[in-house]
């Protein structure tokens, strides 16, 4: 590659507005300042530069990182796109020049002992059901009942929540719930954690523009030795439209902590 500091200095110059532009993509899903997906981002920044500065590829340091690839590589790529947002009209530009170092950093970590550690081997079956799973029109999220951690999505509650699927992974799922809902959604958890039985209510919940979705919900559990998920499966209700969080809260400021509707897995709404 050609050296290019003239594009590294800006990259240093505009890293808040960048950052800014991050957080704004990305909402809830953004990473904490103080996470180790904040420390994987920086440690990219630093390699994009030394890159750009040298005209070769430096090797990244992922020492002592241990990220989940799909979510940082989902992250890292929202990165390059909100620079590429602040960077018009010159944002292709930015993007072929940013492309093979986004590359190049996902097959270090992807080859790092720590990014091997990181990734837990994939069964044949497993990976099918994945695909199946992802071919569903309605979004699927697993949740990790113990702290209401996202674990695994498909793309169409990216979609429906705004963000990459990837970006969600490892997120609290409480991030995408209205305020005046967060207790009711946190009993839902504790009902499947405690029971075998399915359950099917209707809920919101909260795209990363802060919009409130209406939904029909399906969810049933999984239990491992060391954990019980729900697989909640929820489409648009019937009807839907988009409201703002400060709305849902309005519409019956008594039915914090509760949902609109519950209903036995036997029967349909």
């Amino acid at each position: 590659m050609e050296p290019n500091p003239a594009l590294a200095r800006w990259l240093l110059k505009n890293r808040n507005p960048v950052e800014r532009n991050l957080h704004t993509r990305l909402g809830p899903a953004a990473p904490r300042a103080s996470g180790p997906e904040a420390e994987t981002l920086r440690r990219f920044r630093t390699f994009v530069a030394t890159s750009l500065i040298r005209g070769e590829v430096a090797a990244p340091t992922l020492d002592g990182l241990r990220p989940n690839e799909r979510r940082v590589m989902s992250l890292l790529s929202a990165w390059v796109e909100s620079a590429a947002q602040l960077a018009a009209p010159e944002s292709d530009a930015l993007r072929r020049t940013l492309k093979p170092l986004l590359d190049q950093f996902r097959l270090s970590l992807r080859t790092s002992s720590s990014g091997r550690r990181s990734r837990a081997p994939t069964s044949t079956p497993r990976r099918a059901v994945s695909g199946a799973i992802d071919r569903v029109a309605d979004a699927f999220l697993a949740i990790d009942v113990s702290g209401a951690t996202i674990v695994d999505a498909n793309p169409a509650a990216g979609a429906l929540l705004g963000v990459a699927r990837d970006a969600l992974l490892g997120l609290d799922l409480m991030a995408f719930v209205p305020d005046a809902e967060e207790e009711y959604w946190s009993s839902q958890l504790d009902a499947i954690a405690e029971s075998d039985e399915s359950l099917r209510f209707e809920a919101h919940l909260k795209a990363v523009s802060g919009e409130a979705i209406s939904i029909e919900s399906s969810v049933s559990a999984f239990s491992t030795r060391s954990r019980t998920l729900a697989l909640i499966v929820a489409r648009l209700s019937t009807g839907n439209s988009s409201r703002s969080g400060a709305e849902v809260a309005e519409v019956d400021p008594s039915a914090r902590g509760r949902g609109p509707k519950t209903f036995p897995s036997n029967e349909s709404p």
